[in-house]
């Protein structure tokens, strides 16, 4: 069971120091009770009980819940929200499950001609700020907020949170509205002037899939911050315990608002929970800066129900597990690599106007593949589909305890490389990919460019290259897997404005320019990103090139990288991860990423080398498998299985 609240806990503290003393319960106070010792003792208490849950390590654990999208897209009501929390709270919140998520979209009214990229249809206060649709959300009316949603659900032992999008909206910067000082209650000022929603829109850096939505902000200035500060002391005022923030990482990289973000929750007295969602792939050179200012960070663009966006997360969770970076020093404590949510269940599709309507695509072997996967790599844990048909086979399969446990208390997890996969005509050493993580790509040429941090070393190389005495080609020689250099070149046409900045068109393409980001959501498996897509003055086009030989987005200030589209293939074969707990044990998982069964085998001599004599003192290991509950023995030598197609099994190793 998840902690109670700081004040509850407080209120708890008072009673039981008062009932030690001999002093009975609150209802019957002894006549020294209002004595201002004792009562500047008690409330001293309070306030350490509530400071310490406060400063404690946050997100200590990958964070557990649910969450609205996959279920409702952005149509969920308050009925349905709280029959969903009422679920949760009986049958999750026992295994952990503790966050209520509304996602995003609840200040947008549900009327005709309202979707994802609509205009004009949000619900905006004279600050500036959303809040929610009243016909969506009645029991807002009362404080155009959600606190009384999150006092029910508060009551219910949950954990409130919403889904937001970056800055501020465009309705909020074409209306001009003002911008609140929190510690005045009145417009913001500085330097002798008022200061309003256009000073600090960056109209330059809208959403790219939600471009009449949402815009970043200047952070760069006082007026910019104030917007924010007065944004996110509300949500807290609200009662929320979690925010998941979009349209602010992968390549629509805001890292500046991120950090200022990050900064002000560490103002509030009330901890919450920073997520932040990118809607696109993320590299490791990424999330280097990034990673310490949150408390969960999206690693790969939005998985829905189908095999192949499940398979897309094996490389990229193995990239993030290599570089250290699960359960990483966070805001307020750690954070956690987030491979999205678990799509199981009754559910809806991506990007549409109505609640769930259909069951899961994945098979049960999928699903527990995926379950799986998401536990190895310790993610948080977000549920999506709708709770109030949540199915027996489900249910066991995201409470299955021993992956829970592996979730949250393993040690060492990482992909293990050192197994085979048999198939009825080959066998197939794992092996390392050629990619060390996905990136987002676009094919031109047998050659697909990405982006990632400028910092990353695969970032620079590029130069002009002059044709028939113009410098008008922008180039980096690549290495092929056969040794050869090829160059991939892109042609260049200038900004007029600013001759420093200009397009990158594919030259046998009539009007076709390289984005820096996408026009849409994309799912984990479409590695198509950056697109090339029709020629417009927007910063998403615009590039500069520096004199370390970066190619620098001037919308995301991230760098271009080359590869062999060689390398983006789909992932099949045998994977493997391994990890640890906390008596001993070994936990060691196969998978099975192709459409055959495949005998897969592992040496008790390889977990030796990986994990050393701390864990495999013998040539021989007692195991049992977890899904199916079999006790196997004692094996020596070697541990085999074969494993259904996009399926796996998970042994737990005593040796």
């Amino acid at each position: 069971m998840p902690p109670v609240s700081p004040l509850h806990s407080a209120q708890l503290t008072s009673i039981r120091f008062g009932m030690e003393l001999g002093l009975g319960a609150p209802t019957s106070p002894p006549p020294w009770r209002g004595h201002l010792l004792f009562r500047a003792l008690v409330i001293f208490l309070c306030l350490w009980v509530t400071s310490s849950e406060t400063n404690k390590q946050h997100a200590e654990l990958p964070p557990r819940g649910w969450n609205s999208y996959d279920s409702f897209s952005w149509t969920v009501d308050e009925n349905a929200y709280l029959q969903n929390a009422k679920v949760l709270a009986e049958k999750l919140l026992p295994h952990g499950y503790q966050y209520a998520v509304i996602d995003y979209l609840w200040y947008r009214r549900y009327v005709d001609g309202a979707y994802t990229d609509s205009y004009g249809f949000d619900n905006i206060d004279e600050w500036g700020r959303p809040f929610p649709d009243l016909q969506r959300f009645p029991s807002s009316k009362y404080d155009k907020g959600f606190s009384q949603i999150a006092n029910k659900v508060h009551e219910m032992g949950l954990k409130f949170g919403i889904h937001l999008m970056e800055g501020i909206s465009t309705q909020a910067v074409n209306a001009n509205t003002p911008i609140l000082d929190i510690e005045t209650g009145k417009p913001y000022v500085e330097n002798g002037r008022q200061w309003a929603a256009r000073d600090i829109g960056l109209t330059h850096k809208t959403c790219a899939w939600m471009p009449h939505g949402f815009m970043s902000v200047n952070t760069d200035i006082g007026a910019g911050r104030a917007f924010l500060r007065s944004l996110y002391r509300q949500y807290a005022d609200w009662g929320v315990d979690f925010v998941k923030v979009d349209c602010i990482f992968g390549t629509d990289y805001s890292p500046e608002e991120v950090i200022t973000v990050s900064q002000l929750l560490r103002e509030l007295d009330r901890p919450i929970v920073l997520s932040i969602s990118p809607g696109t792939e993320v590299t490791v050179p990424l999330a280097e800066n990034i990673s310490e200012h949150v408390n969960m960070y999206r690693i790969t663009g939005d998985d829905w129900d189908n095999w192949k966006d499940v398979s897309s997360h094996f490389t990229v969770s193995s990239a993030f597990s290599a570089a250290n970076k699960i359960g990483a020093a966070g805001l307020r404590g750690k954070s956690w690599p987030d491979l999205d949510m678990l799509p199981f269940g009754w559910l809806t599709d991506p990007g549409v106007n109505q609640g769930p309507h259909r069951p899961c695509n994945l098979t049960f072997d999928e699903q527990k593949a995926q379950m799986t996967l998401w536990s190895m790599a310790k993610s948080p844990l977000m549920y999506g589909g709708d709770l109030r048909h949540l199915d027996n086979s489900t249910f066991g399969i995201i409470t299955n305890p021993t992956l829970l446990k592996i979730n949250y208390y393993s040690k060492n997890n990482m992909e293990f490389h050192y197994v085979y996969g048999e198939t009825s005509s080959n066998t197939i050493h794992s092996g390392h990919l050629s990619s060390r993580y996905p990136v987002n790509l676009t094919k031109h040429d047998g050659m697909v460019v990405g982006l990632t941090s400028c910092t990353n070393g695969q970032a620079n190389g590029w130069f002009v290259f002059p044709q028939d005495g113009k410098s008008d080609h922008i180039c980096r020689i690549y290495e092929t897997e056969n040794g050869k250099n090829v160059s991939f070149c892109l042609k260049t046409s200038s900004c007029l404005e600013d001759q420093t900045k200009f397009h990158l068109a594919v030259a046998d393409i009539n009007d076709s320019c390289l984005d820096a980001s996408a026009s849409r959501r994309r799912t984990a498996s479409e590695v198509k990103l950056p697109m090339f897509s029709r020629c417009k003055w927007h910063a998403k086009q615009m590039w500069e090139l520096n004199d370390k030989g970066n190619l620098v987005s001037s919308y995301s200030r991230l760098c271009a990288t080359v590869e062999s589209s060689k390398e983006a293939v789909g992932i099949t074969g045998a994977r493997a991860w391994i990890a640890t707990g906390s008596k001993g044990e070994i936990y060691l998982a196969f998978f099975n990423l192709d459409s055959v069964s495949r005998k897969i085998t592992a040496r008790i001599s390889d977990l030796e080398k990986v994990l050393g004599t701390a864990f495999v003192r013998k040539h021989s290991c007692s195991c049992s498998e977890v899904w199916s509950g079999r006790n196997l023995g004692l094996l020596e030598e070697e541990i085999s299985a074969a494993v259904n197609p996009h399926g796996c099994v998970v042994f737990e190793l005593m040796c």
